[in-house]
């Protein structure tokens, strides 16, 4: 990865969502700035992480919902329409845990078959903190937060309720990884 991947990166996912859902840009623009401050803990993949931050919720742009699941219509757009990067591809069709909403929507096997999660547990586990560590506005939060704020817009016997319950042990499992690894490396 480059920086040209990184420019390339959120120049789509500025025009896909900055003008049709600027919360969700906003949120984007937060997730990717988190990833340009902890990247150094992947050395090489720093700018992998933070194209993925930057593209990891492509998917809701309207004119690429094709299954309503993010993840996977976000992934499907990089690889087919952008030719992307196979590792960047997988991580945005699994950030956040996304098999586990994948079973509820009846979509993991398709989403397994199509987009392997990679094999890279602190690559994987950072896109989660930056992710998780990050309000719908772009601000800052902790990750037990972000999980309340979530149940509360969705709800808890919605769809993604009932996802975000079981997929928070994961999430703060993750969360407290890259934080040992940031503070066994600081900058």
């Amino acid at each position: 990865m480059d920086e040209l991947v990184v420019r390339q990166a959120t120049q789509a996912a500025e025009t896909e969502l900055r003008a049709v859902l600027p919360r969700r840009w906003s949120h984007t623009q937060g997730v990717a700035a988190r990833a340009a401050d902890i990247g150094y803990v992947l050395g090489a993949d720093d700018e992998l992480l933070i194209a993925a931050a930057t593209l990891h919720d492509i998917g809701y742009a309207p004119r690429l919902a094709k299954t309503g699941f993010h993840p996977l219509d976000g992934a499907r757009f990089l690889r087919d329409k952008h030719g992307a990067d196979e590792r960047l591809v997988r991580l945005v069709a699994n950030h956040s845990f996304a098999l586990l909403e994948a079973e509820e929507r009846g979509l993991r096997d398709e989403l397994a078959t199509e987009f392997p999660l990679l094999e890279e547990p602190l690559l994987v586990d950072a896109l989660v903190y930056c992710d998780m560590t990050t309000t719908p506005d772009g601000s800052r939060t902790t990750a037990g937060e972000r999980v309340a704020e979530i149940l509360g817009r969705y709800g808890e016997d919605s769809v993604v309720g009932r996802f975000i319950r079981r997929a928070a042990p994961e999430i703060f499992a993750a969360v407290g990884r890259v934080e040992e690894a940031l503070a066994a490396q600081p900058r």
